[in-house]
């Protein structure tokens, strides 16, 4: 009895002792190396030709104003082992979108050497992984993929640097163009032709980069390829960007996809119904709507008739919505009857809600199946191939919000920069079924960025029957990174002067 008595004790005191141990001393916590830099070798097969790379995954700090570290960005750069003069081999920069979204997309699934492993049209499959792309721009182009602030393993360097440095559109310029200078001056890459590349609202970021290392870095740039654009802050004179009466185009085409538009047009191809539908929308639909309540009966039926023959909706449905259809209610009712919905990000998807009944779906089917086999491959190729290793959490999203959305010009800087720089050319790629930022709206952008027409012939459109991640599909995959090395090659100079 007393053995037990003085057992428990010293057990008391022990834990104790420990307790006070740990209150001077607290656990250890998960936090970045600002610096940290791994490089592994590895080869690639692109078009047939056998391409050595080195795959270098690290951390590179964001600089304060007093040259402290505030925060440290976790990349990956993808190096052509066997070019020796680097001077003269383009170099792309890759961004993601959200605000607080990782480049994994674009990383595994589109550019890289390595390809999500997926089904031919894109959705998941097991065992889940990446395989080798043949269809990577490496093979004329090395590739740095950037991840924001709280996205993939970057993160701020201590809990007291203030976040609105980071999180809005002005901010996430400024500090991304500081750390790129300090990444081209680190590699040697300063004539090397620089291409900058954003995806959803990584197109907003990469257009005001485009002028920010222009006019505060005197880095001038080649190229800049949009993916899936948003509206790029403009404001035109006719409508804003992505309004619902842009979406019509896209409704067609989501619409022809589950085969629900009238025989007739459902017999066309795809390529031959689209213009058709984008002429309405400009010629007549727009006007019509301009006109709200002032717009006679008559016309107002015609217009409702002609909405529901190009969107599979039921033309009373149009009427009651006052002839412009909401996109949630679009995604809900185009497949109500078989009790399916489509996805926002690709409306090829089809998912299953709790009840038919109500104005939107429960979840986007198309990012769930992306999630699905995006997460677990990128989790294993980063520390199972690369060879990076940290007990991070690699944010997928991060959290980004509130994101200051003050003062978007992004797409005035990107005209801006063009004007300023002769050489500078404009790619932008965008898949039909996308109905988060639409094909159609990206053209409008296209248009209106450029009013007066006088850098239109340095801005390029290619449309995809996919989505917002038209990548993902076999055949798009090809065709698209093969449009980028066209655009690279293109964008090339060989001793031409920069001038008008």
């Amino acid at each position: 009895m007393k053995n037990i008595v003085l057992f428990n004790i010293l057990a008391i005191v022990f834990s104790l002792i420990l307790s006070s141990a740990w209150a001077d001393s607290p656990l250890p916590q998960r936090a970045i190396d600002p610096e940290s830099a791994v490089t592994t070798e590895d080869q690639v097969t692109i078009d047939g030709q056998r391409i050595r790379y080195e795959a270098t995954a690290g951390t590179q700090p964001v600089w304060g104003e007093e040259g402290e570290a505030v925060a440290s960005l976790f990349y990956v750069y993808y190096r052509r082992s066997d070019v020796e003069d680097v001077g003269e081999r383009p170099l792309v920069f890759s961004f993601n979108g959200g605000p607080g979204s990782a480049s994994v997309w674009m990383h595994v699934g589109y550019t890289g050497p390595r390809f999500l492993r997926v089904d031919d049209e894109g959705y998941p499959v097991q065992p889940y992984g990446v395989t080798e792309n043949e269809h990577s721009i490496l093979d004329v182009a090395d590739i740095v993929y950037v991840d924001p602030v709280n996205t993939g393993f970057s993160r701020k360097v201590g809990e007291d640097v203030d976040r609105d440095q980071f999180f809005g559109v002005e901010a996430d310029v400024e500090y991304l163009a500081g750390w790129i200078e300090n990444f081209v001056s680190r590699h040697g890459r300063w004539t090397s032709p620089k291409y900058l590349k954003g995806e959803s609202y990584g197109t907003t970021r990469v257009a005001g980069l485009a002028r920010e290392l222009q006019s505060r870095h005197w880095m001038f740039v080649n190229g800049v390829i949009l993916v899936s654009p948003t509206g790029l802050g403009l404001e035109p004179p006719a409508m804003p960007p992505r309004s619902e009466i842009l979406k019509l185009p896209y409704y067609a085409a989501t619409a022809w996809y589950h085969e629900a538009l009238e025989s007739d047009l459902q017999a066309l191809d795809l390529y031959d119904l689209l213009p058709r539908v984008e002429e309405f929308t400009i010629d007549k639909y727009l006007p019509a709507v301009a006109r709200g309540g002032s717009l006679d009966s008559e016309t107002r039926d015609e217009i409702a008739a002609q909405v529901a023959r190009y969107s599979g909706i039921d033309k009373q449905h149009v009427i009651n919505h006052n002839l412009t259809l909401p996109v949630n209610f679009y995604w809900k009712e185009l497949l109500r009857d078989e009790g399916l919905t489509v996805g926002r990000l690709d409306s090829r998807y089809r998912g299953i809600d709790r009840m038919d009944a109500g104005d939107r779906y429960d979840h986007d089917p198309a990012l769930t199946a992306w999630n699905h086999a995006f997460t677990p491959a990128i989790n294993h190729y980063l520390r199972e191939h690369l060879g990076y290793e940290t007990d991070l959490k690699y944010n997928i999203f991060g959290p980004v919000h509130p994101w200051n959305r003050d003062n978007d010009t992004t797409g005035e800087d990107l005209r801006r920069a063009m004007g300023e720089n002769p050489f500078m050319q404009v790619l932008v790629q965008s898949g039909y079924y996308d109905g988060a930022t639409d094909y159609f709206s990206a053209k409008y952008v296209m248009w209106n960025m450029d009013r007066s027409g006088k850098v239109g012939d340095r801005m390029r459109f290619e449309g995809y029957r996919s989505g917002h991640m038209m990548y993902l599909r076999q055949e798009d995959l090809a065709t698209s990174n093969e449009h980028i090395r066209e655009f690279i090659r293109d964008s090339m100079t060989g001793g031409e002067p920069a001038r008008y």
